[in-house]
C-alpha cells in the first residue's frame, strides 16, 4: 500500500461519528462548520436551489432567464457544440446584446472547439463578448492539461445556473433514448449567486483585463429560500485543491448513507481508499455510473480498474442503461448535497477549474435521492461475483489505461 493511501487511512475517523462530541452535535450544523473552516469559504443562508432534470427542463429555464435579462448575462461553459439548442442559445444571447444588455460568453479552448463558426460570427456581430480560456494552439503542454470545466450562467446578478449540462444537442430531450443524455442542472437564487458570479469573474480575469463595468450593479441579494449554500471553486493548477478537500470532508463526515452519481469515475488510489473506508465503517455507499453508453470509454475503463477493491469493501456500484449518465450529484445522510460541474475523476479533482455547491437542505436532498432511486430502476448493479470473472479483454483494457490515468 502506498504512503499516500496509508496516510489517508490513518487520518480517517475511527468511528462513524468521529468523536463523542461529534456524535451529539447537530449533523447539519457540524457538516457546515467543517466545510467552512476546512475550506475557508463561508456558507450563506436564504438560498433557493431548484433541480432541473434533463434538457426538457434545463434548457427552457436557462433560455427564459437569458431572454428576460435587462442588465447583464455572464455565461461560461466547457461544452458548446452543435445542434438546434446551440443555435437557440446563440440567438438568445445575440438578441440581448443587440438590446443593450452586456453579454459575456467564456468558452473553454478545448471543450468548445466544435462550435459552429457562423454562430460565433453572429454573436460577435450582435455585440456578444466572446473569449476563449486557454486555446491549445497557444499553450504550453502543461497548461493544455488544465481546462475550464465550470458551467455557470448568471443573469442580472439575480439568478444563476450550474450543473452538468453542456450546450449541445446531446443534452436535449428527457433521457428517453441514447440520443438524449441524462443530466441535472440547478437554478439558484439568493446570496449564493454572488459566489457563482465570482467563479465566472475568476476565470474571466485570466482571459481579459476588464473585470467589471458600469452595468454591474453589485446589488444586495435578497433571501430566496431556506437552503444553506457554500460555493466551492476548483482551480486549473497543481497541488491540493479545494475540490479534493470538499470531497474528503463529505466522505469522512458521512454517517449513514452516501450516494454519488457521476459521468466520469476515475479516482486516484487516495479517493478509492476513502470510499472504501467510508463503507467499512458502516455507511451505505452507492455509486451510479454510465453503463454501455459513454462518450469516454478510456475513462470508464480506468474507473473499472477499481471495481474489485470497491465491491470487496461493500461499495454498491450501479451502471445506468438507457443512455449516457452525465449528472454530477452527491447526497449525504439525507441532509446535504454536492451539485455542480465536478466529476469524481482525477481531472476534475486535480486539474480543472470547477464549481460545486455544497447545499445543506433536507428537501433538496430528498428530491435528489428520489431522482437517484428512479435512476436505479433503469440501471443494473455490478455483481461482485460476476465482475471477478469478467473477460480477459476487459481486464486488459483496464490495465492499458495505467499510463494515462492521471490525465482522465
Amino acid at each position: 500500500m502506498s504512503d499516500t493511501v496509508s496516510d489517508a487511512r490513518s487520518a480517517l475517523p475511527e468511528e462513524a461519528d468521529a468523536t463523542g462530541a461529534d456524535a451529539s452535535a447537530d449533523p447539519a450544523r457540524l457538516l457546515r462548520r467543517r466545510l467552512e473552516r476546512l475550506i475557508g469559504t463561508p456558507a450563506t443562508e436564504g438560498n433557493s436551489v431548484v433541480p432541473l432534470r434533463n434538457g426538457d427542463a434545463i434548457f427552457p429555464a436557462m433560455l427564459a432567464a437569458v431572454r428576460r435579462a435587462r442588465h447583464t448575462v455572464d455565461m461560461m461553459t466547457f461544452v458548446y457544440w452543435r445542434g438546434e439548442i446551440a443555435r437557440e442559445f446563440a440567438a438568445a444571447l445575440a438578441d440581448r446584446a443587440r438590446a443593450g444588455v452586456r453579454v459575456r460568453l467564456l468558452l473553454d479552448g478545448f471543450g468548445s472547439r466544435p462550435i459552429e463558426g457562423d454562430l460565433l460570427e453572429a454573436m460577435e456581430a450582435a455585440g456578444v463578448r466572446i473569449v476563449w480560456f486557454r486555446e491549445p494552439l497557444w499553450l504550453s503542454p502543461f497548461k493544455q492539461n488544465h481546462r475550464c470545466h465550470r458551467k455557470v450562467l448568471v443573469v442580472d446578478e439575480e439568478v444563476a445556473f450550474t450543473g452538468g449540462v453542456g450546450i449541445a444537442e446531446e443534452w436535449s430531450g428527457d433521457a428517453r433514448d441514447t440520443s438524449e443524455w441524462r443530466d441535472t442542472h440547478f437554478e439558484v437564487r439568493g446570496p449564493a449567486v454572488d459566489g457563482m458570479a465570482a467563479a465566472f469573474a475568476q476565470t474571466w480575469a485570466e482571459c481579459r483585463p476588464d473585470l467589471f463595468d458600469a452595468r454591474d450593479r453589485f446589488c444586495d441579494q435578497a433571501p430566496a429560500g431556506d437552503a444553506v449554500v457554500q460555493v466551492v471553486r476548483g482551480s486549473a493548477s497543481i497541488g491540493w485543491q479545494d475540490m479534493q478537500t470538499l470531497m474528503r470532508i463529505v466522505l469522512e463526515s458521512a454517517r449513514t448513507r452516501l450516494r454519488l452519481a457521476t459521468a466520469y469515475f476515475a479516482p486516484d488510489d487516495y479517493f478509492v481508499e476513502l470510499l472504501c473506508a467510508t463503507a467499512r465503517r458502516g455507511v451505505t455507499v452507492e455509486i451510479l455510473l454510465p453503463g454501455p453508453h459513454t462518450d469516454q470509454r478510456v475513462c470508464q475503463l480506468a474507473g473499472q480498474n477499481h471495481y474489485n477493491e470497491l465491491l470487496a469493501c461493500g461499495v454498491r456500484i450501479h451502471q445506468y442503461l438507457p443512455t449516457m449518465m452525465h449528472a454530477k450529484v452527491v447526497t449525504v445522510d439525507g441532509i446535504a448535497s454536492l451539485v455542480g460541474s465536478t466529476n469524481f475523476n482525477h481531472r476534475s479533482l486535480h486539474h480543472d477549474e470547477e464549481v460545486m455547491l455544497a447545499v445543506i437542505d433536507e428537501r433538496l436532498t430528498a428530491e435528489l435521492d428520489a431522482h437517484f432511486d428512479e435512476d436505479l430502476t433503469r440501471s443494473e448493479p455490478v455483481c461482485p461475483k460476476r465482475w471477478r470473472t469478467r473477460p480477459v479483454l476487459q481486464r486488459a483494457g483496464e490495465i492499458a489505461t495505467a499510463p494515462v490515468r492521471r490525465f482522465l
